[in-house]
């Protein structure tokens, strides 16, 4: 492949051994890290810097900014600056080592984002603690399980988390002595908390036990772990990726390089509002790099039904999400317009179709068309508050339609970024203005080097004039393994470079597709095999679907699918094809599974798939898939073995209902 745009190639590629090691692509890096990665300032050694160096910068910027409860109703913003929040940190601190709790110490965190979350983190930052968020998402007994593995002495939590802490003990409190509401604790709860030896704390009792003292804050170092992130695997126990602070700066050096290089710098004047779980890796650097610019958070009341609200009082400038509150958004929208009667839809089309094609000769989103940004997408960018400038969408592939509908209605860039616990978050990120990378996650963060490793098996081959293969990363930013479980650590850890997993493709560029993950490979009776990320990836353009699930197994020569299909779409083709009833009736009406399995064909004919990846059998479900059953993790990868167990009756349904009409014939 010729160097892209964005790209510089460090090393040459390497040809594979005969069984032995597979061949690897040449080692590429930013163009904007030609000349080397960005070195961190001096000063800056530790998390704990990051805060402290924006204290000393900017005392009085408001940082931590939470709605007023007034009669009930949510008020205007309020906010604690800098200051008051490093002075609430320090008497943190001191409580924490007037409890004999000090560096090295494993200290948990248990709650939705709030302030006393990141003051929490802070304090931990400053003593040389190894913070340790703990979150219920990643399924029953993962708390007990992480609080034991961790071996966490102190917790912080959220009120309405006490009572789940609590459900730990016995086992827990093996380790587990001190735990510390963000608010008040009930006499049950301190009767209860006594019954198995722990002592329990309100936030105010919590911040009296260090009043008038004073501890000096230990000698931090680059290599010290700054956090232990439990990250959801598929299948097993949560593994613990142990971060350093050389990992968090250098990562934020990175950042801030390519976004002041794009000329999208953050500032202390940007507001960004938290409530992706501070405990995923995407929002905790995100809030780190807004902490070291001296920007200002502000906090959502925990109710994604009212997201909307809170998003309009804060004003954000600054926009993260994942895919499906994107595509919340996106299915909000298209709802508005098909209401919105024929003159609305027909003069936003227009609009959208102008623009999009001034996007794609080039032209930034900002001149594309001022007029239609004023008279038809004004009241989107009003939705997000009216400041939004960056939207960043990251954990999951963002649909290619989507991806392409914001960036011209949002009136803001939309970036899609990719990048792992393992890798300290963002390690690749698209451009803004540039329509080519839709459907990719653009080059790499100037921080990192990449290469693809050849995947034989799979017929990928990092050598070729289209290079693909599984991305291997190498740079500061990488974990430094994963606690106590030294054999996982050297599986995805060889000479220095991480093996993701995940199979990319190079685009000429500089950007990276990922089309596929390496483990998520099957075998047909035929003997074909069957890259089923890959398909899904395919499968996933045809509008009429949210979401798929793709399956197969080698007793059986074709594939099956379970989808969960767009309400939007399907009741607009059933309205115009008379088929009647509710959603639910619809998705199980025969002919609506004719449909979906005609668009999939027409997308696998124009994707030139081969017979065998072809689907032959559809179920509809209109709830999509969730964590409440168990079916994706908290990131939205899917969970394969859980999903088969939870429609191996649809599926067993698939194949019988094929096999009676191939009897029949």
């Amino acid at each position: 492949m010729a160097t892209g745009r964005y790209i510089v190639e460090v090393e040459k590629g390497k040809q594979g051994v005969d069984g032995g090691s597979p061949s690897v692509g040449p080692v590429y890096r930013s163009i904007y890290a030609k000349d080397g990665f960005p070195e961190p300032p001096d000063d800056l050694v530790s998390a704990w810097d990051i805060f402290r160096l924006s204290v000393e910068k900017s005392p009085n910027n408001p940082m931590l900014g939470r709605r007023e409860i007034v009669d009930g109703k949510a008020g205007k913003y309020v906010w604690q600056t800098y200051k008051e929040v490093h002075n609430v940190v320090i008497k943190l601190g001191n409580s924490i080592r007037t409890i004999g709790v000090g560096k090295g110490d494993k200290c948990g965190i248990y709650g939705a984002n709030s302030p006393e979350w990141i003051i929490s983190m802070e304090a931990c930052n400053a003593h040389g603690l190894y913070c340790v968020p703990l979150y219920d998402t990643l399924g029953a007994g993962a708390i007990e399980f992480i609080i034991c593995h961790a071996e966490v002495s102190l917790a912080f939590a959220e009120e309405n988390k006490i009572s789940e802490l609590l459900k730990t003990a016995p086992k827990s409190t093996k380790y587990l002595k001190y735990i510390v509401s963000f608010g008040e604790v009930t006499n049950n709860q301190r009767v209860e908390a006594e019954r198995h030896r722990l002592t329990i704390y309100s936030w105010d009792q919590f911040l009296k036990l260090g009043e008038g003292k004073h501890y000096e804050l230990p000698e931090k170092r680059r290599s010290d772990v700054c956090t232990i992130m439990y990250t959801s695997g598929t299948t097993g126990d949560p593994k613990g990726v142990l971060l350093t602070n050389e990992s968090i700066i250098h990562l934020l050096e990175g950042v801030k390089k390519l976004l002041k290089t794009i000329d999208e710098e953050l500032t202390s004047k940007d507001v960004y509002l938290s409530y992706l779980p501070l405990a995923h890796i995407f929002d905790r650097v995100i809030e780190e790099l807004c902490i070291y610019e001296a920007a200002s958070i502000g906090f959502w009341r925990g109710d994604v039904k009212i997201l909307i609200e809170d998003i309009a009082a804060l004003k954000p400038t600054v926009f993260c999400a994942v895919p499906r509150v994107l595509e919340r958004i996106y299915t909000g929208l298209q709802q508005k317009l098909s209401d919105g009667g024929f003159v609305k839809k027909k003069l936003f089309n227009f609009a959208f179709k102008y623009k999009h094609k001034n996007m794609e000769k080039g032209q930034p989103h900002e001149q594309a068309s001022p007029i239609a940004d004023k008279i038809v997408f004004k009241k989107v960018k009003e939705g997000l508050g009216g400041n939004v400038r960056l939207i960043l969408s990251g954990a999951a592939p963002l649909a290619a339609h989507i991806e392409s509908f914001l960036r011209v209605v949002a009136c803001a860039h939309v970036l899609q970024g990719y990048g792992l616990t393992e890798s300290c978050g963002g390690t690749f990120v698209s451009i803004p203005n540039e329509l080519s990378m839709l459907g990719t996650v653009g080059p790499p963060v100037p921080n990192v080097d990449i290469r693809l490793e050849s995947v034989p098996e799979m017929g990928y081959d990092a050598l070729a004039s289209n290079p693909r293969g599984e991305i291997c990363i190498r740079g500061k930013t990488l974990f430094s393994g994963y606690y106590k479980r030294e054999d996982l650590t050297q599986e995805v850890f060889i000479d220095g470079w991480l093996h993701t997993g995940d199979v990319g493709e190079w685009q000429p560029d500089g950007a990276m597709k990922i089309i596929d993950r390496k483990k998520n490979i099957f075998k047909l009776s035929q003997g074909e095999y069957v890259a089923v990320e890959n398909l899904e990836n395919i499968y996933s353009h045809v509008a009429a679907i949210e979401s798929i699930w793709v399956y197969g197994n080698s007793y059986e020569s074709y594939l099956v699918a379970v989808v969960c299909p767009s309400k939007i779409q399907i009741e607009h083709w059933a309205k115009e094809h008379k088929v009647s009833g509710d959603f639910e009736s619809i998705c199980r009406n025969q002919k609506t599974k004719e449909f979906v399995l005609g668009e999939f064909n027409r997308v696998a004919k124009d994707k030139k798939l081969k017979g065998f990846e072809l689907i032959k059998g559809v179920h509809l479900d209109t709830v999509p898939f969730d964590m409440e059953r168990d079916l994706i993790t908290p990131s939205y990868k899917m969970k394969r073995p859980q999903l088969l167990k939870y429609y191996q009756k649809e599926i067993d349904e698939m194949y019988k209902k094929d096999r009676e009409v191939q009897l029949r014939v």
